[in-house]
Order: C-alpha cells, then structure tokens, then sequence
C-alpha cells in the first residue's frame, strides 16, 4: 500500500531534482521513492550480514578442539597468515583470468 509524504527543501534542490528527473524520464517522486528504497534495501542487507557475521563469530569462538575440549584459539600471526594465504590465492585467480590490475 502506498501513502504519500510530505518533504520541505530548498528550492535550489527541488529545482535541481526536477532536472534530474527530467533527465531520467521520471518524476521527482519516483526519484525520492526509488533512491529510498534503496537506501532501506541497503541497511536491511547490511543488518543481516552483520548479525550473519555476528553468529559466525559466536560460532566459531565456541569451536573446540575434536576429544580435547579444549578452545580454538589462533594466534595474531596465525590469522594474518591465513588473511595472507587468501590474497595470494586470489592474486592468482586473477592472473589466470588475465584480470591483473
């Protein structure tokens, strides 16, 4: 269901949006509506990957070693080591993809 809102600007800007509109071939409303939604959109994914990213963490700071029971824990140089390893990796994706910057 839609409702309508309503936004005071400045003229120079309602001006400005006009044009833009204009250019685009649609109207100021549209215009607001769309870069909204997408704004919305982009702080919903951005939500979800944080508590996705939230959980992993949890997850993974639980982890225990298989018969031991003991904590996974790695180092600082462990973990730049791994960062390390991925870059190279896809360094080398690209190489062979002929996609090197």
């Amino acid at each position: 269901m839609k409702r309508n809102i309503t936004v005071q600007l400045d003229e120079e800007v309602i001006d400005q949006a006009k044009v833009l509109a204009a250019r685009r071939g649609t109207s100021v409303s549209s215009l607001l509506a769309q870069e909204l939604t997408k704004m919305t959109e982009e702080v919903t994914r951005y939500e979800a990957a944080k508590y996705r990213a939230l959980a992993l963490m949890e997850e993974i700071g639980n982890r225990r070693r298989p018969g031991e029971g003991e904590l996974i824990t790695w180092t600082r140089e462990e973990i730049n080591d791994r960062a390390l390893a991925r870059e190279e990796e896809a360094q080398r994706r690209k190489e062979a993809e002929g996609t090197t910057e």
